[in-house]
């Protein structure tokens, strides 16, 4: 099945890896979706600029190799948009944040679960099992 992956990065880190997700991610996922993760004190839009920046300078021999990349700036929207394309036998991968109950934007932590957003979006869409 294909790979979807849901990924953003934190903002006032480490601003090299950015570029370094959003390659691997390509290079590794049929499909990524590039959103917002923990944006801090940076402007979100930055953020995910720099990790597209580094899934679209990926090559591939053919055109049909390369992932689907899109830019989905609210996560929620990101990861009901994966489970929306995914079919049966497919994986979806929300990566980054993992336990975290928070989105930390501007100095303010937002109640936000990766895992309570995945387990809505697969109860809306029919036939894909948690």
């Amino acid at each position: 099945g294909a790979v979807i992956v849901v990924l953003g990065a934190g903002g006032d880190r480490d601003r090299q890896k950015r570029h370094e997700m959003g390659e691997s991610a390509a290079l590794l996922a049929d499909h990524v979706i590039v959103t917002d993760d923990n944006p801090r004190s940076e402007d979100p839009a930055l953020i995910r600029a720099a990790v597209m920046e580094g899934a679209r300078s990926v090559t591939a021999p053919s055109q049909d190799q390369l992932a689907a990349v899109v830019e989905i700036a609210d996560r929620r929207a990101a990861i009901f948009h994966a489970v929306s394309i995914a079919r049966s036998g497919d994986y979806v991968l929300v990566l980054g944040k993992g336990h975290e109950q928070g989105q930390e934007v501007a100095g303010v932590i937002i109640p936000f679960d990766d895992r309570d957003e995945l387990s809505e979006a697969l109860q809306e869409h029919s036939g894909v099992e948690s």
